[in-house]
């Protein structure tokens, strides 16, 4: 089953002798390592806040780029800024992405980011199949552009980027890069992404309260399970979201 909240995807291909180094300054995970299969990544403000984030698959002479495509025009403008003068040129794709579970088909390739995501493809030879993809991501606590993952607004680390292999801390440096080595160095997290069993139904981004004080907000609802943003000193079995009741999954 298909959700209208899980947005379709654009694919850029990336090509140039500069394509590699390009990237590697700029996302969040280690680029160098696309000859081992697909890399999950995301691009960050210069404040260290989410602005997309999107798979990188190595294609010949040149590199596929998978975005929510909400995203995709303001991701390849940003891009494009960030060329100068490199040898790199990006063209979108007319090509789609198949997706599936089990074992990874010839012509695909495994998603990166947990082992029960499956595979995606991106020439075709391989059928959509018919997913519950929404309940998959809330079990998996995996969050979604445009949805748990808000642009100029989010935190990488706080949306679990580093369980989700989409963070390198040893790479060096990239957009972003100190405000996350920060949060990941020097502090301890006090919000984050989490599931949750929740009783009712609340609208996307509906605010969590626990008594009279904010405690998150709730997204992404599926079978009495959802994924919601919260503050760990505000997380009990009695919170509240409109009409719904909320308790930690965990």
């Amino acid at each position: 089953m298909s959700s209208a909240l899980d947005p379709a995807r654009a694919l850029f291909r990336i090509t140039g002798t500069d394509r590699i180094d390009f990237l590697q300054g700029l996302v969040s995970n280690d680029v160098s390592r696309l000859a081992e299969g697909p890399v999950y990544a995301a691009l960050l403000s210069p404040q260290g806040k989410y602005l997309a984030d999107f798979f990188l698959i190595a294609d010949g002479d040149g590199v596929i780029l998978d975005v929510a495509e909400p995203l995709a025009a303001g991701l390849a403008q940003r891009l494009n800024m960030y060329k100068l003068r490199a040898d790199v040129a990006i063209a979108p794709m007319d090509s789609g992405v198949t997706r599936g579970l089990g074992e990874v088909p010839a012509g695909a390739v495994a998603d990166p980011r947990h082992p029960e995501m499956g595979w995606r493809c991106y020439d075709g030879s391989v059928p959509d199949q018919p997913i519950d993809w929404p309940a998959l991501r809330v079990r998996l606590a995996i969050p979604e552009s445009g949805i748990e993952l808000q642009p100029n607004d989010s935190y990488i680390l706080e949306m679990d980027f580093e369980r989700l292999n989409g963070v390198d801390f040893r790479k060096g440096c990239f957009v972003g890069q100190e405000v996350v080595a920060r949060m990941h160095h020097k502090t301890t997290l006090k919000k984050g992404l989490r599931r949750v069993r929740i009783d009712g139904e609340a609208d996307v981004g509906t605010e969590i309260t626990l008594g009279d004080k904010p405690a998150g907000a709730v997204f992404t609802q599926v079978g009495g399970e959802a994924l919601a943003y919260l503050r760990f000193d505000r997380m009990g079995p009695d919170m509240k979201a409109a009409d719904a009741t909320l308790a930690p999954a965990d």
